[in-house]
């Protein structure tokens, strides 16, 4: 299916490459990318074929969050201080579809990715960025706090000193400093960065789904527990994934002393 904002391939077994393709306008998010991209990562989750999602920008940026043209019309909308606040309406479908999916999602972070752009990122579980890479939550520039799940993600993957020096600074940030504070999993030039991106989801695609997908459940939920829930949960989650088939084959294979042969989807 083709889109109008967005650009779906897939590169390789297991994995879709989904591009925000707003190039002009530094890929700011707009209600018809919004829909574009709900409405193809819901396609994608169905897909049982597809077990590792990479999403990254067309041209220089990645996301510059908010498309500024199309916020200054909401706010100078007479209604506008009757409505939900524009990014409710706009940036949290993603950042709630980034998060909750099934699939494994990688950011690959090719240029700019500042205030609801950063945040999308955040919301993926690897982000692998090119040297030119810059990002920022700079929300505070604009007269808002975070406002996209930047002050739930940021402390918890840098630290909640770090998270306040960068939310309250707005500072943007290279490619370097964002991997020595843990903002980022790793750097590459910008020549090989979707390269990287679609390898490393293509190993995770290798593994079982059903455990691929029990994986990223477990470690999400983990955020929201202490040692003794985040136990009863991986209880319950090992003791369904007894049943599969995968497991089956993986303790065989484990045993023979050979490459295990997954259920590849579709089942």
């Amino acid at each position: 299916m083709t889109y109008d904002t967005i650009i779906i391939e897939r590169p390789a077994d297991g994995v879709a490459l989904l591009t925000l393709n707003r190039p002009t306008r530094g890929n700011g998010v707009v209600p018809e990318l919004v829909a574009d991209l709900v409405h193809a990562m819901a396609l994608l989750e169905a897909d049982f074929s597809v077990r590792v999602l990479v999403i990254t920008g067309a041209g220089k940026q990645f996301c510059a969050g908010a498309d500024l043209v199309e916020f200054k019309r909401y706010l100078d909308e007479d209604q506008r201080r009757t409505q939900e606040p524009y990014n409710a309406r706009i940036l949290h479908p993603v950042t709630q579809k980034l998060a909750s999916s099934r699939l494994p999602v990688i950011a690959a972070i090719n240029g700019g990715a500042t205030a609801g752009g950063l945040d999308f990122a955040l919301a993926c579980d690897i982000r692998i960025a090119s040297t030119a890479a810059k990002l920022g939550e700079t929300y505070i520039k604009l007269g808002l706090a975070p406002g996209n799940g930047g002050s739930y993600f940021l402390p918890r993957l840098v630290g909640s000193g770090m998270a306040a020096e960068l939310a309250l600074t707005g500072d943007v940030v290279d490619a370097q400093r964002a991997l020595e504070i843990g903002l980022v999993n790793r750097v590459v030039e910008p020549e090989v960065l979707i390269e990287t991106a679609v390898a490393l989801a293509a190993r995770i695609a290798e593994r079982p789904r059903l455990a691929i997908e029990a994986t990223k459940q477990q470690l999400r939920q983990s955020w929201h527990m202490d040692l003794q829930g985040t136990m009863n949960a991986s209880f319950w989650a090992v003791a369904a994934l007894s049943y599969s088939d995968d497991l089956r084959e993986g303790v065989n294979a484990g045993l023979e002393k050979r490459t295990p042969r997954y259920n590849r989807g579709d089942d």
